[in-house]
Parts: C-alpha cells; structure tokens; sequence
C-alpha cells in the first residue's frame, strides 16, 4: 500500500516546571533580559487583576467574570508577539494579551459589570481589536473574515484569534481554519488548552492525540506548544505570524496550559474534578517558572516582587475606582443603539420606560 500523505507535530519547550533551560538556542528577545522582566510584570499584573476581579464579583460589584489563574504565559506570550498593526479576536479570558494592547482594566470591569461601553477600547492598538466573545468559537471566523480582507487589501497585518480545548470542537473554528487554508490567509488560531471544557475534560472532547494536528486538515502548519513556557509561546506566536505576514500561510498553535481557577466566578470546579489534579497543576504553574529563571539570571528577587505587587494594588484599586465612579448610562441606551431608525414598537417601549422614570419608577 502507498503512503499519500505524512503528518507529525512537534512540540516546542524552552524552560520546564522548576524553570530550567531545556535546550540552549533562546530566541533573540528572550536573551534581553530587561524584556523578559517586563514580561514577567505584566504577567503578576494580570494574576493581581484577576485576583481583584474575583473580588469584586464576590462583593458584588461584578456579574459573572471569567477567571485567566494559570493562563498569564499563554495570554502574555500572544499579545506581545503581535503587531501593533495586527488584530486580536479574543473570547472571554484573554486578558494578558488585552492588557499588552492596550486594554485598560476598568474596561473589563465595565464589561463584566454589565456596561457594554466596556467594549469601547480607549487605546491603541486595542481598539481596533475585536470586542470579548461569548458564545464559543464565533471570535475564529470574525478573525478569519480580517484576515481575508487584508489579504485583498495586501496588507501586511496578520489576524489572530484565541479558542479553548472544547471550543475547537465548534463547527465555527473548523469553517474558520478550512478557509484559511484554502484562501491562504493569514489567521493564526490559538488553541488555549487549558484541559477543561468548563466541566468536560480534554480526555472525552477529543480522540486525537494533539488539538493541534486538527489545522492539518485545512492544510495550515500546525505545532504544539508548553503553554505554561512564555518563551516557547512567544517563539511559536512570532514565527506563525512572520509565515502568515509573509504570505506563507496560516498556522493552528496549541497552547497546553491548566485552568487552575473555577471557569467562571458562577462555576464550582471542585464538583467534577479532583484535588490532586489541580494540586499537581499548580507545580507547572507558568509564573514559577519564569520567576525562577529569571532569578537564576540575576535580575530578579523577592524585594522587586513585592515591590511590584505594591504597584500592582495600586494601579488597580485606581482602576476599580474609576470603573465604580462611571455613571451609569440612562435607560434609553437599549433602544437608541439597536437600530438606526427604531422601528415604532420599540419607540413605544421606549416611551413608556422614559414615562416610568419620570414617575420615579
């Protein structure tokens, strides 16, 4: 029998669990140290801000938020290997790369605070990002129509959209990735796998060995990647945006990571997984690595980290307080923004709530 095709996925690491070098060709901007700290910042900034979010909805303050515990490598490592010129199709959790971007906090508070004008980025480049998508994987087409219009445009941008283990099962991401293949845009997706699908683990979502090989078929180049490892993120993240920029392609990256937190604020984990799982999680957690690396190289300690954590809390209590000093918008803002001219049934809503408040209701 004859052989039409082989395929295999490699997998790429730099720094293990306790944060050592496990192959000694570093990429060039992980040999700038200075850079690498700044990474490392803006992944304890991100893990401050959850910790705050999470806070904030147990108080109130918030609706549903969607914890980033364990993800900051995967996220920080996205955001700052892209483009200022680039576009992000983010979901719900990726607010490492956000924050890299330009996103501000009370933005995401507002947004999970129910205020839609947190979509409304003030700062480049984020605001020609995409808004926060909830319903699964419909981010990965947005992304792939970007992409097709930069290529009509022979812009050299790359779109970039992220997707969870379980929401690459989604016919979306499948019809997202089949026409990048065949139109040969440039689109790279990222498979955060983070090994739960809120409550359906990695093990029954898919029989394939990798999530990455599932990019084959569409005929992208594919690769799987430590997704605890900023640098091995980062490296993965560079080249298949240099591919896609260079009309080469576009790639299907697998970030295997660990969701150490509940899915979101309104779920309890603790109901369908076990203990030592997320105990043995947390040994390859990606800030330990990365804190422990640098450290070997001399450019950083335990006074600078409690140092920045300071600044951390202040920047965000800034944050929250300018989130909790927005003022509301007036009730009318959800008949004025849904159409260009409101059809008569909805001014007569309208109407009668502008009635209601006036008789203080």
């Amino acid at each position: 029998m004859s052989i039409a095709a082989k395929f295999e996925i490699e997998y790429l690491q730099y720094l293990d669990a306790e944060g050592k070098q496990v192959r000694k060709d570093l990429p060039a901007f992980a040999k700038d140290l200075d850079h690498m700290v700044e990474l490392y910042k803006l992944m304890l900034s991100t893990r401050v801000f959850d910790a705050k979010s999470v806070a904030l909805q147990r108080t109130g303050k918030l609706g549903t938020y969607a914890s980033c515990l364990g993800h900051e490598a995967a996220h920080v490592g996205i955001g700052s290997a892209m483009k200022p010129e680039d576009v992000f199709a983010p979901s719900y959790r990726e607010y490492g790369a956000q924050l890299y971007r330009g996103v501000q906090p009370r933005e995401v508070y507002m947004y999970w605070g129910g205020d839609e004008r947190g979509n409304d980025y003030q700062k480049e480049p984020a605001r020609h990002d995409f808004a926060w998508s909830v319903p699964i994987a419909t981010q990965c087409l947005h992304a792939a129509g970007s992409a097709l219009a930069f290529k009509i445009r022979g812009e050299k941008r790359v779109a970039v959209c992220t997707i969870g283990d379980g929401g690459s099962s989604k016919g979306d991401f499948y019809g997202a990735i089949n026409i990048a293949g065949a139109q040969n845009l440039p689109l790279v997706a990222v498979i955060v796998n983070n090994q739960w699908a809120i409550s359906v683990p990695r093990k029954i979502q898919s029989g394939a060995p990798t999530l990455a090989q599932k990019g084959i078929a569409a005929g992208l180049y594919c690769i799987q990647v430590d997704g605890n490892d900023i640098i091995a993120v980062r490296k993965a993240m560079e080249d298949a945006l240099e591919r896609a920029r260079n009309g080469e392609g576009g790639s299907v990256l697998e970030l295997v990571t660990y969701r150490l937190g509940d899915h979101t604020t309104a779920d309890d984990a603790r109901r369908y997984r076990g203990e030592q799982e997320v105990k043995d999680a947390w040994a390859k957690e990606p800030m330990k690595r990365l804190r422990n690396w640098l450290v070997d190289k001399g450019v950083w300690d335990d006074a600078k980290e409690e140092a920045w954590k300071a600044e951390c809390d202040e920047w965000m209590d800034n944050e929250v307080n300018a989130y909790l000093e927005t003022k509301t918008q007036p009730v009318t803002a959800m008949f004025d923004y849904t159409f260009a001219e409101v059809p008569a049934d909805l001014a007569k809503q309208r109407d009668y709530v502008l009635s209601l408040e006036t008789k203080g209701h």
